[in-house]
């Protein structure tokens, strides 16, 4: 691989892994573009939208395109190829390593183990149940339907495969579970279950990003991720509507 090929396959390479892992496109932009610059490069052009990523150096005659898979949340891997990129540009490491870096970046980091997403679900869920104005009552139940909703989510996600559709079974499942729970004595108030176990399935993240995204002039993918954003709380909500209309006659 030749050292014009292996900037742009490192470049292109460092952008998909932030935006999947739901960075700011002017955050990947101002990556690829710095990595380019500490290569010799000052002549690259990136154009990063929700779904693709475009580089090119106005001095070749070729533009390089790299597709955007599925979008998550990971931090952890932005601020590793962050500390990699710092790492290129303070020449403490080479091209070759920093693009086996992203390799690896890639395909090792590791995601926190299934039973302590479940079990952060429940915590997130009823310690905002409870700052949210919720009882000491209602307590246990909203951790218990919390890891019930995430875990919903999850398996619907990994099987059916259907964009939002996970979330609009979690909602389901967790406004089921909430007026079950309330009609047979286990808590007092089915709106603070409800509450707090939707807080893990809300795309907070997503809404904070459009806006960085929209503030900082890139408004087609700012658009497209609160649009994508709505959908989502949109999805939550015909799903407690759901369980609510199928069991608002217990109630």
């Amino acid at each position: 691989m030749d050292s014009n090929h292996l900037l742009t396959s490192t470049c292109l390479l460092a952008g998909k892994i932030m935006m999947e892992s739901g960075s700011e496109v002017y955050r990947v932009e101002d990556t690829m573009n710095r990595i380019a610059k500490s290569a010799g490069r000052e002549d690259s052009v990136s154009y990063v939208t929700v779904t693709g990523i475009f580089l090119s150096f106005r001095q070749t005659q070729h533009t390089q395109i790299e597709n955007v898979g599925e979008r998550s949340i990971n931090l952890e891997k932005i601020v590793a190829v962050n500390q990699l990129s710092r790492d290129f540009a303070f020449h403490k490491i080479d091209l070759p390593q920093l693009y086996a870096g992203l390799r690896k970046i890639e395909q090792e980091v590791p995601v926190f183990s299934k039973p302590l997403q479940l079990l952060s679900a429940g915590v997130v869920s009823c310690t905002l149940m409870y700052i949210f104005g919720g009882t000491w009552e209602d307590f246990l139940a909203t951790f218990l339907i919390g890891i019930i909703g995430y875990f919903l989510k999850d398996f619907a996600h990994d099987y059916l495969k259907v964009l939002f559709l996970d979330c609009f079974i979690a909602a389901l499942g967790i406004g089921i579970a909430a007026v079950l729970a309330v009609h047979f004595g286990f808590a007092y108030s089915v709106d603070n279950l409800i509450i707090g176990s939707v807080m893990p399935l809300v795309p907070g993240v997503a809404i904070t990003t459009s806006f960085r995204d929209i503030l900082a002039g890139h408004l087609i993918s700012g658009l497209v991720r609160g649009t994508e954003a709505i959908i989502v709380a949109s999805a939550i909500g015909v799903g407690i509507a759901t369980a609510l209309i199928l069991l608002g006659g217990i109630l």
